[in-house]
């Protein structure tokens, strides 16, 4: 079996209480004994950090939001009319996906970011400088530059945690098993099972994002009803991957992640050709115009 972990998020099952979000702040300290704090704890302690966005006020991951509860409201058929007849409310916990191929990886200068013996993703955080590369590489939004110290934060995964045997904060504290820790191939045929078995009761809507097992089928409530859908690997699989009840872009994630460092041998390949086109043009009009000098000075 492999030694990879990771965790399967089933947001079919996730009941917002935002339990994960707090046990992450808990464990995750920014100092002995001082749990990561809000974004604004001012705005907190005066009851001012209100995003208006139904019950989610943490908005997005960030330096100090870890791991973030998603509030995704779906009211009637068509959410351009008053049509509430078929209102559906969807949640997911979100954080780092600890991706197979992580573009922070790829393009982190100093491997402030590395591997662990786990296969997911952690920080160094003194070797990091702070340059915020892995920033723009990473295709779901996960890293964030720490105002504070100056460096970069996401989930770690409980790497510390993991070295002595213990699963992660979040899914310790979920109360309904939407976040289950374990054996990135356990976990594969476990979600595998679940979607077969909530398409067996007519919940066709239910695939995977972060890994292709097979799985097809059509979305059955909300906006998006009728519409097909089926599993979707990306960037060569996710370590923390998602049971998902409507498109990727429903909740924010990409529907076709990708590296922009993918684009780099294209692009360059592309600029080597237009230098090499202006070389040979710029040469081209310098001879023209010498010959055309020489022309002159023998008429003379």
């Amino acid at each position: 079996m492999s030694d990879l972990r990771g965790m399967f998020v089933d947001t079919s099952i996730c009941t917002g209480c935002k339990a994960c979000q707090v046990a992450c702040k808990q464990w995750n300290e920014m100092a002995p004994g001082v749990p990561l704090p809000m974004e604004d704890e001012a705005a907190v302690r005066e009851h001012r950090a209100f995003t208006g966005n139904s019950y989610d006020n943490t908005s997005h991951l960030s330096a100090t939001n870890w791991r973030h509860v998603k509030f995704i409201e779906q009211i009637g058929p068509d959410p351009s009319t008053n049509d509430r007849s078929d209102p559906r409310w969807l949640m997911m916990s979100d954080s780092c996906k600890h991706c197979a191929q992580a573009g922070c990886l790829e393009v982190c200068p100093t491997g402030a970011l590395y591997r662990t013996q786990f296969g997911s993703v952690d920080i160094h955080q003194d070797v990091c400088i702070g340059c915020r590369y892995c920033v723009g590489a990473c295709p779901f939004g996960v890293i964030a530059f720490n105002q504070r110290t100056g460096r970069v934060n996401k989930c770690i995964l409980c790497q510390d945690r993991l070295e002595i045997g213990m699963g992660t904060a979040c899914a310790k504290a979920c109360p309904t098993s939407s976040l289950t820790f374990g054996a990135v191939d356990d976990l594969k045929a476990m979600a595998n099972e679940r979607v077969k078995a909530l398409h067996a009761r007519g919940q066709t809507d239910a695939y995977i994002y972060g890994w292709d097992l097979g799985n097809s089928g059509k979305i059955t409530a909300g906006p998006n009803k009728g519409a097909a859908v089926q599993d979707v690997e990306v960037v060569g699989g996710l370590n923390v991957f998602y049971l998902l009840l409507d498109k990727p872009e429903v909740y924010g994630l990409p529907a076709h992640a990708a590296l922009p460092q993918r684009n780099f041998v294209p692009s360059a390949g592309v600029a080597l050709i237009s230098a090499a086109v202006l070389g040979v043009t710029g040469l081209a009009a310098f001879r023209r115009n010498r010959m055309a000098e020489n022309a002159g000075t023998a008429a003379d």
